[in-house]
């Protein structure tokens, strides 16, 4: 299995930065494609970002485009995920996952492994 831990989330003002990592353990080389998702309280979880095994094919929600940033290095076992420009609804609990694939996917129900979350909350 893969062991998927998330840091980095905090509190920030609008228009502010938070960058995420996730860290991937236990069998990494079965984690071919990551994704990131969010879950707002009392909401389901949303596609954030995806992207390929070797970095070369990101996609990411419509919300996000411009301000998310997806990245990988697979040396250090880690996924990124850089955001920008922060609203309000931007406010979640953010999960890193893992799909068993070489194909990447906007969907959560494709995705093999989950972390625990980091909470990202932007006050207004």
């Amino acid at each position: 299995q893969v062991q998927l831990v998330e840091s980095g989330g905090g509190l920030v003002q609008v228009g502010g930065s938070l960058r995420l990592s996730c860290a991937a353990s236990g069998r990494t080389f079965n984690s071919y494609v990551m994704g990131w998702f969010r879950q707002a309280p009392g909401k389901e979880r949303e596609f954030v970002a995806t992207i390929s095994w070797n970095g070369g094919r990101t996609y990411y929600a419509d919300s996000v485009k411009g301000r998310f940033t997806i990245s990988r290095d697979n040396a250090k076992n880690t996924v990124y995920l850089q955001m920008n420009s922060l609203k309000p609804e931007d406010t979640a609990v953010y999960y890193c996952a893992s799909r068993i694939r070489y194909d990447t996917s906007y969907y959560a129900h494709d995705y093999h492994y989950w972390g625990q979350g980091t909470q990202v909350t932007v006050s207004s």
